[in-house]
């Protein structure tokens, strides 16, 4: 992983998901999917408190949504997922990964909706990139950094893929929720007149001033995220941009996947598909690997 930092750091982003707020947590319980669990337990019953076999995170999500709706439960799910967030705080590598990237100029962009590493580069205002009508369900030009960016491809910021605490509307959570925000992308993609996939060029399309720009344009070094068949708009993601880059081999762009020997995080179904997409898997000896701060250092 540092030798990869060091290799590479002057020209990658960072996709972060919830494992950076795993890590060291002793008491804390920054988990979006144990925070969901505890939900449905108080929303549907005690039976409730752990996965159940045969449904994903997302469609639990979307299946509690319409049981709360038709209970007339008042206050949305989302509006509790940003009441229970607003107490997490950040940890050491939030810290220390985070001012790795700011050194080096690196985009970070997360899956994550909490503010911890915002906090940890001591960011507080959420920032507006180009002249497009700001929306709160899809906040895609916003983001937290020190600069007023003008290219999201040259400068440290950070990115909220599904949604931040500031705006509940933009948390992706549901199956639902996702295939939104695939047709979005997808119209940036593929329908709109100036679209990517028809562009002369990286920068005239709508996309340009978001975190796409980032995520199609720069390699990717993931970690911290399950990337599970649940992750329906990242994977549909990582297609679409591999399909990109045969269209226009001298834009292709490389990524890596970092997962813990021994932690089940990649199976071989998933080492096909990220391979497939052009993102190599590496295994590290465990999450001090990821995670310490000596690997930032």
């Amino acid at each position: 992983m540092k030798n990869l930092l060091e290799d590479h750091g002057n020209d990658i982003a960072l996709v972060i998901g919830n494992g950076v707020n795993q890590f060291l947590r002793g008491t804390h319980r920054n988990s979006w999917d144990e925070l969901l669990a505890e939900l449905a337990q108080v929303r549907l019953g005690p039976t409730y408190t752990a996965r159940l076999p045969g449904v994903s995170l997302t469609e639990l999500y979307d299946v509690l949504d319409l049981q709360s709706r038709s209970s007339q439960a008042g206050t949305t799910l989302q509006a509790e997922f940003c009441e229970q967030m607003s107490s997490w705080e950040h940890l050491p590598q939030h810290e220390s990964i985070t001012a790795w990237a700011k050194r080096k100029s690196v985009p970070v962009l997360t899956t994550n909706f909490d503010s911890t590493l915002s906090q940890a580069a001591q960011l507080y205002k959420l920032k507006h990139l180009g002249k497009s009508k700001f929306t709160a369900y899809y906040p895609w030009s916003s983001y937290f950094g020190s600069e007023n960016l003008r290219d999201p491809l040259s400068d440290f910021a950070i990115w909220h893929i599904n949604g931040m605490l500031c705006y509940r509307q933009s948390i992706r959570l549901g199956l639902s929720h996702y295939m939104g925000s695939v047709e979005r992308a997808r119209r940036w993609l593929h329908k709109s007149g100036s679209r990517l996939f028809g562009a002369s060029d990286t920068k005239s399309w709508p996309g340009a001033a978001t975190w796409l720009q980032v995520f199609m344009h720069k390699p990717l070094l993931i970690f911290g995220l399950g990337l599970g068949e649940n992750e329906v708009f990242l994977r549909w993601l990582l297609i679409e941009r591999a399909k990109y880059f045969r269209k226009f081999p001298e834009r292709a762009k490389g990524g890596w996947y970092a997962f813990v020997d021994g932690s089940n995080d990649l199976n071989s179904g998933k080492a096909f598909f990220l391979n497939g997409v052009g993102i190599k898997p590496f295994v590290v000896a465990s999450f001090d690997n990821i995670y310490d701060a000596s690997v930032w250092a």
